[in-house]
Protein backbone atom coordinates (compact mmCIF):
# COMPACT_ATOMS: atom_id res chain seq x y z
CA UNK A 1 0.00 0.00 0.00
CA UNK A 2 1.53 3.35 -0.97
CA UNK A 3 2.09 5.93 1.73
CA UNK A 4 3.34 9.49 1.81
CA UNK A 5 6.23 8.58 4.13
CA UNK A 6 8.21 5.34 3.75
CA UNK A 7 8.99 5.07 7.47
CA UNK A 8 5.36 4.64 8.51
CA UNK A 9 5.27 1.35 10.44
CA UNK A 10 1.50 0.99 10.18
CA UNK A 11 1.81 0.28 6.46
CA UNK A 12 4.32 -2.57 6.71
CA UNK A 13 2.72 -5.84 5.78
CA UNK A 14 4.73 -8.86 6.84
CA UNK A 15 3.63 -12.45 6.94
CA UNK A 16 7.16 -13.79 7.14
CA UNK A 17 9.63 -14.89 9.76
CA UNK A 18 10.70 -12.56 12.52
CA UNK A 19 14.10 -10.91 12.41
CA UNK A 20 16.19 -11.83 15.47
CA UNK A 21 19.49 -10.45 16.81
CA UNK A 22 21.53 -13.02 14.83
CA UNK A 23 19.84 -11.83 11.63
CA UNK A 24 20.59 -8.19 12.44
CA UNK A 25 24.25 -8.93 13.14
CA UNK A 26 24.57 -11.09 10.02
CA UNK A 27 23.22 -8.27 7.82
CA UNK A 28 25.51 -5.72 9.49
CA UNK A 29 28.51 -8.04 8.96
CA UNK A 30 27.52 -8.58 5.33
CA UNK A 31 27.34 -4.84 4.69
CA UNK A 32 30.59 -4.19 6.57
CA UNK A 33 32.32 -6.80 4.37
CA UNK A 34 31.01 -4.82 1.37
CA UNK A 35 32.56 -1.66 2.81
CA UNK A 36 29.29 -0.11 4.01
CA UNK A 37 28.76 1.01 7.60
CA UNK A 38 25.07 0.82 8.45
CA UNK A 39 23.34 2.24 11.53
CA UNK A 40 20.51 0.39 13.21
CA UNK A 41 17.23 2.33 13.26
CA UNK A 42 13.57 1.66 14.02
CA UNK A 43 12.54 -1.00 16.54
CA UNK A 44 15.92 -2.73 16.56
CA UNK A 45 17.50 0.72 16.95
CA UNK A 46 15.45 1.33 20.10
CA UNK A 47 16.45 -2.09 21.41
CA UNK A 48 20.11 -1.33 20.59
CA UNK A 49 19.90 1.87 22.64
CA UNK A 50 18.30 -0.01 25.56
CA UNK A 51 20.85 -2.82 25.18
CA UNK A 52 18.47 -5.76 24.87
CA UNK A 53 15.74 -7.18 22.65
CA UNK A 54 12.43 -6.04 24.13
CA UNK A 55 9.97 -7.34 21.54
CA UNK A 56 9.63 -9.34 18.33
CA UNK A 57 10.61 -7.56 15.12
CA UNK A 58 9.29 -8.13 11.62
CA UNK A 59 12.22 -6.30 10.01
CA UNK A 60 15.44 -4.45 10.63
CA UNK A 61 15.66 -0.79 9.66
CA UNK A 62 19.13 0.40 8.66
CA UNK A 63 20.45 3.83 7.76
CA UNK A 64 22.87 3.45 4.84
CA UNK A 65 24.62 5.95 2.58
CA UNK A 66 22.83 6.55 -0.72
CA UNK A 67 25.83 6.56 -3.06
CA UNK A 68 26.62 2.82 -2.70
CA UNK A 69 22.99 1.63 -2.51
CA UNK A 70 23.43 -0.62 -5.55
CA UNK A 71 26.40 -2.31 -3.84
CA UNK A 72 24.28 -2.68 -0.68
CA UNK A 73 21.45 -4.29 -2.63
CA UNK A 74 23.89 -6.58 -4.43
CA UNK A 75 25.45 -7.69 -1.13
CA UNK A 76 22.01 -8.31 0.37
CA UNK A 77 20.96 -10.30 -2.71
CA UNK A 78 23.96 -12.63 -2.29
CA UNK A 79 22.58 -13.46 1.17
CA UNK A 80 19.13 -14.16 -0.22
CA UNK A 81 17.54 -10.72 0.29
CA UNK A 82 16.85 -10.36 -3.41
CA UNK A 83 13.13 -9.57 -3.58
CA UNK A 84 12.45 -5.83 -3.61
CA UNK A 85 9.32 -4.93 -1.66
CA UNK A 86 9.55 -1.15 -2.08
CA UNK A 87 11.96 0.96 -4.10
CA UNK A 88 11.35 4.56 -3.10
CA UNK A 89 14.76 5.92 -4.05
CA UNK A 90 16.22 8.26 -3.02
CA UNK A 91 14.32 7.81 0.28
CA UNK A 92 14.18 4.10 1.06
CA UNK A 93 14.39 0.57 -0.32
CA UNK A 94 13.00 -2.54 1.39
CA UNK A 95 14.00 -6.10 0.50
CA UNK A 96 13.08 -9.54 1.79
CA UNK A 97 14.47 -13.05 1.62
CA UNK A 98 12.65 -16.30 0.81
CA UNK A 99 11.73 -16.74 4.48
CA UNK A 100 10.08 -13.32 4.72
CA UNK A 101 12.78 -11.56 6.75
CA UNK A 102 12.83 -7.87 5.77
CA UNK A 103 15.59 -5.29 5.60
CA UNK A 104 14.35 -1.70 5.28
CA UNK A 105 17.09 0.65 4.09
CA UNK A 106 16.80 4.35 4.96
CA UNK A 107 19.00 6.07 2.40
CA UNK A 108 21.03 9.12 3.37
CA UNK A 109 23.44 11.50 1.73
CA UNK A 110 26.42 11.80 4.09
CA UNK A 111 26.59 15.10 6.00
CA UNK A 112 29.56 17.04 7.39
CA UNK A 113 28.61 16.18 11.00
CA UNK A 114 29.05 12.44 10.37
CA UNK A 115 25.33 11.92 9.98
CA UNK A 116 23.23 11.98 6.86
CA UNK A 117 20.23 13.56 5.19
CA UNK A 118 17.34 11.44 3.94
CA UNK A 119 15.35 12.92 1.05
CA UNK A 120 11.64 12.87 1.83
CA UNK A 121 8.85 12.28 -0.68
CA UNK A 122 7.50 15.59 -1.91
CA UNK A 123 10.64 17.49 -0.94
CA UNK A 124 12.47 18.32 2.22
CA UNK A 125 14.79 16.08 4.17
CA UNK A 126 15.20 14.33 7.50
CA UNK A 127 18.58 14.74 9.19
CA UNK A 128 20.17 11.84 11.03
CA UNK A 129 22.98 13.06 13.32
CA UNK A 130 26.08 10.87 13.53
CA UNK A 131 25.35 7.44 14.97
CA UNK A 132 25.83 6.46 18.61
CA UNK A 133 26.82 3.19 20.26
CA UNK A 134 24.25 0.53 21.03
CA UNK A 135 24.13 -3.22 21.65
CA UNK A 136 22.46 -6.00 19.67
CA UNK A 137 22.90 -9.59 20.77
CA UNK A 138 25.62 -8.54 23.21
CA UNK A 139 27.68 -6.87 20.48
CA UNK A 140 28.37 -3.16 19.99
CA UNK A 141 26.66 -1.64 16.94
CA UNK A 142 26.18 1.83 15.51
CA UNK A 143 22.62 3.09 15.90
CA UNK A 144 20.40 6.14 15.59
CA UNK A 145 20.38 8.28 18.75
CA UNK A 146 17.33 8.43 21.03
CA UNK A 147 16.23 11.98 20.17
CA UNK A 148 16.28 11.18 16.47
CA UNK A 149 14.27 8.02 17.15
CA UNK A 150 11.61 10.23 18.76
CA UNK A 151 11.65 12.70 15.84
CA UNK A 152 11.29 9.81 13.36
CA UNK A 153 8.15 8.66 15.17
CA UNK A 154 6.30 11.96 14.68
CA UNK A 155 3.96 12.95 11.87
CA UNK A 156 1.81 9.83 11.69
CA UNK A 157 -0.65 8.06 14.01
CA UNK A 158 1.38 5.95 16.45
CA UNK A 159 0.88 2.20 16.67
CA UNK A 160 0.99 0.28 19.97
CA UNK A 161 4.57 -0.77 19.08
CA UNK A 162 5.53 2.88 18.53
CA UNK A 163 4.12 3.83 21.92
CA UNK A 164 5.96 0.95 23.61
CA UNK A 165 9.24 1.90 21.90
CA UNK A 166 8.91 5.54 22.99
CA UNK A 167 8.17 4.48 26.59
CA UNK A 168 11.37 2.40 26.54
CA UNK A 169 13.39 5.43 25.48
CA UNK A 170 11.78 7.54 28.21
CA UNK A 171 12.13 4.91 30.95
CA UNK A 172 15.65 3.69 30.12
CA UNK A 173 17.31 6.80 28.73
CA UNK A 174 15.30 9.65 30.28
CA UNK A 175 14.33 10.95 26.85
CA UNK A 176 11.71 13.67 26.98
CA UNK A 177 8.70 12.68 24.89
CA UNK A 178 6.40 15.01 23.01
CA UNK A 179 2.77 14.52 21.93
CA UNK A 180 1.38 12.11 20.95
CA UNK A 181 3.76 10.13 23.17
CA UNK A 182 3.96 12.47 26.20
Amino acid sequence: MPTSHPNVPAFRVTAGRLVDARDVLAVLDLLAAAGVEAWVDGGWGVDALVGEATRAHSDVDLVVPLPPVDAVLSALATAGYGRVLRDWRPTAVAVTDERGREVDLHLVTPAADGGGDQALPGGGSFHYPSPVAGMVGGRAVRCVDARTQVRAHLGYPPTPKDRADMRLLRDHLAVELVPPYA
